[in-house]
């Protein structure tokens, strides 16, 4: 595991920001980490680069100990923060220049980073600018190029897209699935834009008032348990009735043309067979319902 927490908690005054967290990320993953705010996100985060202390539990991160040995862990582990700050005055490949002498990386090792990592993420070209220049958009690719440049083990990005353009912001986000496939790191993936991390997570945890309240790939969160739906042809006006007094159906539309759209329980198939046949209707489509893994979010906090 690059990451591993067991029983994380934080107070702050009398306020508890983790109540028994436990959390493990697998190395080459790309990890969301999900939550309103207050959900305990930015703590667990801290903790992880070894800037703050848990009250309570363990953790490992890369096989080090943030408490023990913070200095090791920030040699393994890149942090893209979600306002990011460089020297306005200065240049891309500046800036990227002195994080490379603050890692104590020699010059011509440094230089080719550099080059690579401008490279990687669309800035080559204008590497020689000043910051104070760049769009938001550029200013987080060179935060993505800042992380780059360390070779981490371990990168995390919190809200990596905020404020991008749609357009940007899918760029960023194949920029993060190279991270993984090009560079091989793990990644860790703090955002509240659900349909990105959907598009790019392997795995999802999802916090409420510091506690993990569900975690799994994203597959199985928006799969599982999510029923059946159904497309009926040949289907009578007593066929639409009948099914819309079943109580294992969900929804019952019709498609017009003697076509129902029927969406059905986990569980529910053999008994919409049974009731089709004897209707003299056919089931022509039958597939799980995928929900997104906003549908999920939202189930989690209104429970």
């Amino acid at each position: 595991m690059i990451v591993e927490a067991k029983g994380l908690r934080k107070r702050y005054n009398t306020v508890w920001a983790l109540d028994g967290l436990d959390l493990s990320v697998q190395e080459g993953e790309i990890y969301g980490l999900l939550g309103p705010n207050g959900s305990g996100k930015t703590t667990t985060i801290l903790i992880l680069l070894g800037l703050t202390e848990p009250t309570e539990g363990t953790v490992r991160v890369c096989g080090y100990d943030p408490v023990r040995e913070p200095l090791a862990v920030k040699r393994v582990v890149g942090y893209l923060p979600e306002k990011v700050g460089f020297y306005e005055e200065l240049s891309a490949w500046e800036n990227l220049r002195l994080i490379t002498r603050l890692n104590g990386i020699p010059e011509p090792e440094a230089k080719r980073r550099i080059g690579e990592a401008l490279e990687q993420v669309g800035l080559a070209e204008v590497a020689r600018r000043p910051v104070a220049t760049f769009s938001h958009g550029m200013r987080q690719r060179l935060g993505i190029a800042d992380v780059l440049v360390k070779k981490p083990k371990l990168a995390i990005l919190d809200e990596p897209t905020s404020g991008i353009d749609p357009e940007g912001a899918a760029q960023i986000l194949e920029l993060i699935k190279r991270l993984r496939g090009e560079a091989g790191m793990t990644v860790i993936l703090s955002s509240h834009l659900l349909y990105q991390v959907q598009r790019i997570c392997d795995r999802v945890g999802i916090l409420q008032k510091g506690r993990m309240v569900a975690e799994g790939r994203v597959a199985e969160l928006t799969g599982s348990g999510a029923g059946f739906l159904a497309v009926v042809e040949k289907a009578r006006p007593e066929l639409h009735a009948r099914l819309e007094g079943e109580e294992w159906t969900l929804s019952v539309e019709d498609l017009g043309g003697g076509r129902l759209r029927v969406t059905l329980e986990e569980g529910a198939r053999e008994k919409l067979f049974e009731i089709v046949a004897e209707e003299g209707a056919i089931i022509t489509e039958l597939r799980p319902q995928v929900r997104t893994l906003e549908e999920i979010y939202l189930r989690y906090f209104q429970e």
